[in-house]
This record gives structure tokens, sequence and C-alpha cells, in this order.
């Protein structure tokens, strides 16, 4: 590799980070915070999952809402022996639903993190399914539903109250923004608990 094709490389990478920042809706990100903050005031649990890259998203988001932003906050892909012990006698596709059967209460949140929005196919089948149906659950049991994922937004845009959707078709671009969404929104929630 030579030095002039490494700085191509990362002017293009930054360039395509500035076009996100540039198109990414700002109001949806807005509206984030105010449904997070809202779930804060009212005591409510906030559960985040994702598969692959988005469950370590999923966790960081987890951990930084409820020691900086005060958020009763709860990682569904946290426990591996629990997730293991789901996936082998219920199956993948129940993963998250069979938690939140039994920690989901009336009113609480969940944030699902996809790069394809539960759109999608490979040699499993469709991509993020146990995301979409713990979305389906928690909207039929009166909560409030958030999605993260990139590309077009999949199917999270339609089955989500509110989907920020990064504008880029690149894997790396979206899991790498939505580490930056993520801090956006704990550290704006951060300083109202300083207010």
């Amino acid at each position: 590799m030579k030095e002039t094709n490494n700085i191509e490389f990362i002017k293009k990478y930054f360039d395509d980070a500035k076009y996100i920042l540039d198109n990414i809706s700002k109001e949806n990100i807005s509206k984030v915070i105010d449904i997070l903050s809202d779930a804060r005031k009212k005591r409510k649990k906030v559960f985040i999952c994702g598969n692959g890259g988005s469950a370590s998203t999923a966790t960081h988001f987890a951990a930084d809402l409820f020691k900086l932003a005060r958020i009763k906050a709860i990682s569904l892909n946290e426990n591996v022996p629990l997730a293991t012990a789901i996936i082998n006698d219920e199956g993948w596709s129940e993963l998250y639903i069979h938690q939140l059967k039994l920690l989901y209460e009336e009113g609480d949140v969940l944030i699902a993190i996809s790069v394809h929005g539960g759109s999608g196919t490979d040699k499993a089948g469709l991509w993020s399914q146990n995301l979409v149906k713990a979305i389906d659950y928690v909207n039929k049991n009166k909560g409030t539903t958030i999605g993260f994922s990139g590309f077009d937004g999949g199917a999270f845009k339609d089955i989500t109250n509110v989907c920020v959707v990064v504008p880029f078709n690149s894997t790396p671009q979206v899991e790498s923004f939505h580490i930056v969404l993520e801090h956006l929104i704990t550290f704006r929630l951060h300083e109202g608990t300083r207010v």
C-alpha cells in the first residue's frame, strides 16, 4: 500500500462522513432525545438490541444511558449464557422477544439497531428478523419504538415510531455513525441531568 493511496482513501472516507452529517435527519435525532427524556421522567425502561457490530453499539448505548443519563437502560444482547440458551431452545428469531415478554412493561421504550434496518437477506435468510419481532411486540403492547438504521432505512423506517437513518450505503459508515448518534444523544440527555 502506498501512502498516497492511503491519503486518497482517508479523504474519501471523511468526505462520505461529511455527506452523512449534512443529510441525516436532525429532526428525528431530536425526537429520539425527547422520547428518552420522557422515559426518564416517567421512570420507564429502555431496552436496546442489535446483532453483530450493532450488538456492541447496543451494549455501549445502554451503559452510557444508564451511567450518564440516569435512564433504566438494558441491553438485551449482553447476557451471553442467556442468549445462547434462548437461541438453542427457542431459535434465533425469539432472542429479543423472549426477554421482552418477561421484562417489558407498558410504556417502556425499545431501541433496535441494524445497518439494513431489518431488510435484506444472506445465507441465513432475512436479516435482523429478531429485531423486527421485538419492535412488533413493543408496538402491540403500548410502547415506543426507535430504530437506528442505514442505507434506505429498511423495514425500520416503516415500523418504528421514530427511525434515524444514516443515509449512506456503507456498513462501516453506518456502524460508525450509530456510535456517533448514541454519544450525541446520551451527552445531550446528560446535560439535562445537570440543570
